[in-house]
């Protein structure tokens, strides 16, 4: 793409852009940075050779052979000619909300660049691919859906599939990550990445500087329609802020990555509608909502305690058999002892069932894991009626990290705790995340308890709200020994 001096004016006589230009190889991405009211938007449907009403264009914008401004066909031919795609700022606004999404898919695959339109085993193969680059698992189901039967998330993927559906050699993105999370941009980030990999050119209208670093080759900077410095984001932008929650490396996958998880009752009732959540290597987020609003359940239904649709990955692949993978702590602590064996056997029979320690050992590792969080031997080697539903709550999360676990989801483990107590397992909870990477997901009403996570994912009705970033966290020292 080549643009030259690019103007856009109202019928006022207000410039809104004026003299933009720059040149934007395959595989390149161009951020283009500002602030509100500086003009991106407008730049984004420029190049498409479009304007919003009463706003004349004036200047050349090309992509590939095709002049997309002056005379000559209508825009929208003209940016398809050019294979120009485009991602609106709000991506719900861009699914017919009347229409299924995937017959929609399946003609936006139709269309042919320079062959004709295309067969109906080439729809579904573009469709399919399409999908795959958006980052949706599950094509067939979803596109059985309506849009608004969609996440905020997966709503923002089936605008971008149906933006990759007809292989676009430029593709502009107006605020793609606009209230997304730190763990879900970083998804966003590299799904992107791996569009240029493959020679789709990004123009990329931001705020977020963070997301600008990452992803850009070059920046431009946007001022009241105006051209500022153009050059690298090392250059133009700095070395950045720390990060509010970890995100996962740089193509790679996350620890936990959820997407479109739904669960029906017997009765068929829905309990879970289509719930995306992604968790780094070492991150935690928290689950809130309502009671019956569906914490329990997507807590079940992570650890594969209950029958789900859509797809939960850990690192990368479905747990599948892999008992270690996601450990469950249970609501009702008490009820996941047997009343007849003591505690600390029940702990430390993780250690030796599933990761091989010999039972000395584990038994060893298992009281000083009790004992950092304020269960001294004497106490622990009762049997479960001996104890407190507090004590039995941090036996409950201390035999879950016995396991070794790459995902920790945790029910409410704080509800019966003193605060002193409830920090006490708080900080073992990140000293785990910090020494090995574990992801946790914890599922609490309690203000303090989620103003140690990420982010928290708020549920109604079995729906999911965007994940809330937090505040970043200071690593936790490692325990003794």
């Amino acid at each position: 793409m080549t643009v030259r001096d690019l103007r856009a004016t109202t019928a006022g006589g207000t410039v809104l852009l004026d003299g933009v230009g720059f040149t934007l190889d395959a595989g390149r991405v161009l951020a283009v940075v500002g602030p509100s009211g500086a003009g991106k938007s407008t730049l984004g449907l420029a190049l498409l050779g479009e304007a919003g009403p009463g706003i004349g264009l004036a200047g050349s914008v090309r992509a590939g052979d095709t002049e997309l401004l002056g005379p000559g066909p209508a825009a929208p031919h003209r940016a398809g000619a050019g294979r120009v795609g485009y991602l609106p700022q709000h991506p719900g606004v861009v699914l017919d909300p009347v229409r299924r999404c995937g017959p929609v898919l399946d003609e936006l695959a139709a269309i042919g660049h320079g062959s004709g339109r295309r067969s109906a085993p080439a729809r579904a193969a573009a469709a399919g691919r399409a999908l795959e680059r958006a980052g949706l698992a599950g094509g067939p189901q979803l596109g059985r859906r309506f849009p608004h039967q969609l996440s905020g998330g997966q709503q923002q993927r089936m605008a971008l599939a149906q933006t990759l559906v007809t292989d676009p050699a430029v593709v502009v993105l107006d605020e793609p990550t606009t209230g997304l999370d730190p763990v879900t941009t970083g998804i966003v980030v590299d799904r992107l990445a791996a569009l240029t990999a493959a020679g789709t050119a990004l123009v990329l209208l931001t705020h977020d500087l963070d997301v600008a670093r990452r992803l850009a080759d070059e920046v431009l900077e946007l001022d009241a329609g105006r051209p500022g410095r153009h050059g690298t984001p090392a250059a133009l932008l700095g070395p950045g802020r720390a990060p509010v929650a970890p995100g996962p490396a740089a193509g790679g996958d996350p620890a936990l990555e959820v997407t479109g998880l739904s669960v029906r009752a017997p009765d068929g009732a829905l309990l879970l509608s289509g719930v995306d959540l992604a968790v780094a290597r070492g991150g935690c987020a928290g689950v809130a909502g309502p009671s019956g609003a569906g914490k329990t359940t997507l807590g079940r239904a992570l650890a594969g305690l209950t029958p789900s649709s859509g797809s939960v990955l850990v690192h990368g692949t479905p747990p599948g058999p892999d008992r270690r993978a996601v450990q469950y702590v249970h609501q009702d602590a008490r009820s996941a002892f047997l009343d007849h064996r003591p505690v600390l056997d029940q702990v430390a029979r993780p250690a030796v069932r599933l990761r091989g320690l010999p039972v000395a050992d584990a038994v060893a590792v298992a009281t000083a894991l009790l004992d950092r969080l304020g269960l001294g031997a004497d106490v622990v080697r009762r049997r479960p009626g001996g104890l407190s539903g507090g004590q039995l709550q941090r036996a409950s999360v201390a035999r879950a990290l016995l396991a070794g676990p790459r995902v920790l989801v945790a029910d409410e483990p704080t509800s019966a705790l003193d605060a002193r107590h409830r920090d006490l397992l708080l900080a073992e909870l990140d000293r785990e995340r910090d020494a090995r990477g574990t992801a946790v997901v914890l599922i609490s009403h309690d203000p303090a308890v989620l103003a140690r996570t990420d982010g928290v994912l708020t549920l109604t009705d079995g729906r999911a709200a965007a994940l809330t970033p937090r505040r970043a966290r200071a690593a936790v020292p490692p325990s003794p020994g």
